[in-house]
């Protein structure tokens, strides 16, 4: 497959610009309507995201890491059950430290800082992206390498795929909001595309360290998906589970089978 040809680092730009992709056509929304989506409608994205994020860091990140581990001759259960405690502490940390704040909250998180309110709308979603890019880019890297068949091409763009889905509300949770506030059209789609820009940068780091120390990547794959799963449990369910409603337990169930199917038919 064309993948085999291609370097890690421009087989991670490639996957990762799939995924950016969905950010941007989200932020394209601010050109179009001036309507926040409804509560409701909020809740059963974050729902769908969080369903995407949770199948994608089982069948796209934890188990591939788990027969890598196998491969390399280590307890599967090591480098998964560390590296995915590390994401999680990683993300901990950075939600701690860098100012942000999340559409759904009435208060800025993270150190205080000068920084306004646009940019720190910004930065939020820039922690979600973070982990997936690193997803992305790992999972093209290897899925272009000879380093083992537990991440093949069509699972690797499957992913990208699944990613690109969900990361289209969180362009337009940005946009919108921003073009609401007085900002311009295209400022408010360069704000919410900017959220996205951080994925690509993720996956080079995340191809770069896999292709350069092999024993890294079980290790780097549940990294990852700690990550992940810390973004859907901190913030992604707690806020689509608000002011109950179904909405977000359905959209959930949603985004978890599509992207398990996707991941599945395309393994």
């Amino acid at each position: 497959m064309f993948l085999d040809d291609l370097n890690p680092v421009v087989l991670a730009l490639v996957g990762t610009s799939i995924s950016l992709t969905g950010t941007v056509l989200g932020a394209a929304f601010s050109f179009f309507t001036g309507k926040a989506p409804k509560v409701k409608t909020q809740k059963m994205f974050l729902g769908f995201a969080s369903g995407v994020m949770i199948a994608s860091a089982i069948w796209s990140l934890l188990l591939p890491a788990s027969e890598y581990a196998i491969e390399q001759n280590m307890a599967e259960w090591l480098p998964t059950a560390v590296g995915f405690v590390a994401g999680a502490a990683f993300l901990f940390l950075m939600d701690k430290l860098l100012p942000h704040w999340h559409a759904q909250s009435t208060a800025p998180e993270g150190l205080k800082s000068g920084i306004g309110k646009s940019a720190k709308l910004v930065f939020a979603v820039t922690l979600h992206n973070f982990p997936e890019g690193l997803a992305v880019g790992l999972a093209f890297a290897l899925a272009g390498s000879a380093g083992g068949d537990a991440i093949t091409p069509a699972a690797a763009i499957a992913l990208a795929i699944g990613i690109a889905i969900q990361n289209v509300p969180e362009g337009a949770v940005i946009s919108i909001p921003l073009k609401n506030e007085g900002h311009s059209k295209i400022k408010s789609f360069l704000y919410g595309s900017l959220s996205g820009v951080v994925e690509p940068f993720a996956g080079v780091i995340g191809a770069v360290a896999a292709v350069t120390v092999a024993s890294i990547i079980p290790w780097a794959l549940s990294f990852a998906a700690g990550a992940m799963i810390y973004v859907v449990v901190d913030e992604l369910v707690p806020d689509a589970s608000s002011e109950h409603t179904d909405l977000g337990t359905l959209g959930a169930i949603a985004g978890f089978v599509l992207m398990m199917v996707l991941d599945m038919a395309f393994a």
